[in-house]
């Protein structure tokens, strides 16, 4: 059951004080401090995927690119111009008016050591495919550097932008080792280019940060306005809440329906629903390793996707800018073709299944998830109205996502964001290619996403996303679940515009 609003001023006030922040935030102290329920512990992009080192990576770091959300197009960050030379080798032209944080200046040596750190396996990069596809990067002179791919990949520039930030040269060669003897690049002080610098980490509390006031001039980021940014942690949503309403926090998101419906009266604080290109998925074991063989069956795999009510979660839950997917990818991306086989809520068919299957009397088997608890308890809900008992599983991410990898959830149900990369790549590609994320390992989706991935022509890269998606749909791999739509809610006197790719600018951000 989603968990009541606090309603009144002295609710409010009582869980502020009990959880009273080490920095006030709002406009007097000049402080923007936010909020999710997540711990980030590691303070870098390459090595915490969490969305909210996604947001931190494009506010404390820059990428070679940046991509203009009105246009789609792709403009010079780093860079001052880019060109492919041939299909698997682009040059870019530096700035050489950038200085990182530490005071170093900006080149193509860092570039350079960046892509070749991040590329290589042994790096253990933890999204490895967002930098798989890079092969190599050279210096070409005094301000230009040679990328070279494995092959084609016709997705480059977004990674460029959204993915690949640029580190100094020899950031993580002090490192220290951990016990198991491999190095602890998620350790070493952060330090970018980009809008604003970290000053302090506090391992699953918070992660200080302070305006760049060396930043570029005239780059598609802007200038920062804003003198400090906080990140917090605070795990309960009754309490941003409360300190939002008191003063403790400024903006906070994932707001449950019905709280965000509430707070919209408030006159202190303003209430947004918007689209964003993450999606919530459910994965099978359909190979049994987790020891529940259930799911092996496909006939048991329909049932549980008859079972759920989608488009209930999506209307009674989510919000209005949410939308139910039937593909594994996100429909704002490249490449996700709709015309897929689909699973209709249809309890009645759900049960036929199950008895099919040699299940009349239902069974019982363990849920993981790890984010938006009552969106899992919908599921379990209705999986109980044919007769599935899910006990509910619910932790941390990094500690669900290791237990995926080692094969021992019977379901997860889980979302993914894609980096913001507007391409099947982004999402298909890294849970089907073959990898630790993958539930299937079918050979002929690895096939089709190899082609797809790879070619640069449009038509064949649609055709074989096609193919691929199709057959994740028709076999059930995975259950596709719907769009996440974010409530917002946000102080009065902070300028904020959401944007549709789930990394709030917080470096465009004003007070009024």
């Amino acid at each position: 059951m989603i968990r009541k609003i606090l309603t009144t001023g002295a609710l409010a006030v009582a869980a502020a004080m009990t959880t009273a922040p080490d920095v006030q935030a709002g406009k007097s102290n000049d402080t923007l401090v936010w909020s999710t329920t997540r711990e980030a512990a590691v303070a870098d992009p390459y090595y915490n995927n969490t969305r909210e080192l996604v947001i931190i990576g494009n506010t404390v770091w820059d990428g070679l690119l940046f991509r203009d959300l009105d246009t789609g197009d792709y403009k010079p960050l780093l860079a001052t111009s880019y060109k492919w030379a041939n299909n698997t080798t682009i040059d870019f032209e530096l700035r050489d008016d950038v200085v990182f944080h530490d005071g170093s200046k900006f080149g193509p040596e860092d570039v350079v050591y960046t892509v070749n750190h991040v590329s290589n396996k042994d790096s253990a990069v933890l999204t490895y495919k967002n930098v798989s596809w890079m092969k190599s990067a050279e210096k070409t002179g005094p301000n230009s550097v040679r990328i070279n791919l494995h092959e084609p990949f016709p997705a480059a520039l977004a990674y460029f932008a959204q993915a690949v930030f640029i580190v100094p040269e020899g950031h993580y060669d002090s490192a220290p080792m951990k016990a198991d003897g491999k190095k602890d690049y998620g350790s070493v002080k952060p330090v970018g280019t980009g809008p604003y610098k970290i000053v302090n980490v506090v391992a699953g509390d918070r992660i200080e940060m302070v305006k760049n006031d060396a930043y570029m001039k005239n780059g598609p980021k802007g200038t920062p306005s804003i003198g400090n940014l906080t990140f917090r942690t605070i795990k309960e949503m009754n309490t941003q809440i409360a300190e939002l309403l008191t003063g403790g926090l400024d903006w906070i998101w994932d707001v449950p329906k019905d709280q965000a419906e509430k707070l919209g009266g408030m006159p202190a604080v303003t209430v947004e629903n918007a689209k964003t290109m993450r999606v919530s998925y459910m994965a099978f074991d359909v190979d049994g390793d987790s020891g529940t063989k259930h799911f092996m069956n496909k006939k048991v795999r329909m049932a549980v996707a008859h079972a759920i009510n989608r488009e209930s979660i999506v209307k009674n839950m989510v919000g209005p800018a949410s939308v139910v997917i039937n593909s594994a990818c996100h429909p704002d991306q490249f490449g996700c073709a709709q015309d897929v086989p689909t699973w209709d809520y249809d309890p009645a068919k759900s049960k036929k299944l199950l008895a099919d299957a040699g299940l009349a009397n239902g069974f019982e088997f363990d849920i993981y998830a790890y984010r938006q608890r009552e969106f899992t308890e919908a599921v379990i809900g209705d999986l109980a109205n044919v007769g599935i008992k899910a006990n509910l599983k619910f932790m941390q991410y990094r500690a669900l996502r290791d237990l995926v990898w080692k094969g021992t959830t019977p379901i997860n149900h889980m979302t993914w964001g894609s980096n913001s990369i507007p391409d099947a790549s982004a999402i298909t590609s890294h849970f089907f290619s073959g990898g630790r994320d993958d539930p299937a390992k079918d050979p002929d989706v690895i096939a089709a996403l190899k082609v797809a991935d790879t070619t640069t022509d449009p038509a064949v890269r649609k055709a074989n996303y096609k193919k691929a998606l199709a057959k994740i749909s028709g076999e059930l791999y995975w259950l596709p679940m719907f769009t996440y739509a974010k409530y917002y809610a946000f102080s009065k006197d902070l300028d904020f515009k959401t944007t549709p790719d789930e990394i709030p600018r917080f470096y465009t951000a004003k007070w009024k």
